[in-house]
């Protein structure tokens, strides 16, 4: 098991990594619109949130040699699933087909004031 980290993604806020990669697989936790350089929450609307979160998510599969493109599941956690449309134009936007399988599941509260966290699973097959 190893331990995946970058500077390009907003550090962990709690006692967990980045991403760990064990065997051929890398499980990223969950990220938000936060801007790695400056800690602060990106963007009023869903839609940036969204796309910060993706970029976030991204940054650590380059870190650990993979993309989006590696990702083989997904779960999409919300603040309100009145979003869920919005949310899905800009995740349908990042991926390729054949999409990652995925759940979106609606929640109360985040550790902070976000309106949407993605955590994946992705493959190192394609390295």
């Amino acid at each position: 098991m190893n331990e995946i980290s970058t500077d390009e993604a907003p550090p962990s806020i709690g006692p967990f990594s980045q991403a760990i990669e064990d065997g051929d697989r890398i499980y990223v936790s969950g990220q938000g619109p936060i801007d790695p350089e400056t800690g602060e929450i990106v963007g009023g609307d869903v839609a940036t949130q969204t796309e910060r979160t993706l970029e976030n998510v991204d940054a650590i599969l380059r870190a650990a040699g993979c993309s989006l493109d590696d990702v083989v599941k997904a779960t999409v956690f919300v603040r309100d699933m009145d979003d869920y449309e919005e949310i899905n134009e800009v995740y349908g936007s990042a991926f390729s087909q054949p999409y990652p399988a995925r759940s979106a599941v609606e929640i109360v509260r985040l550790p902070v004031e976000i309106d949407v966290e993605i955590e994946v699973v992705a493959t190192t097959r394609g390295r």
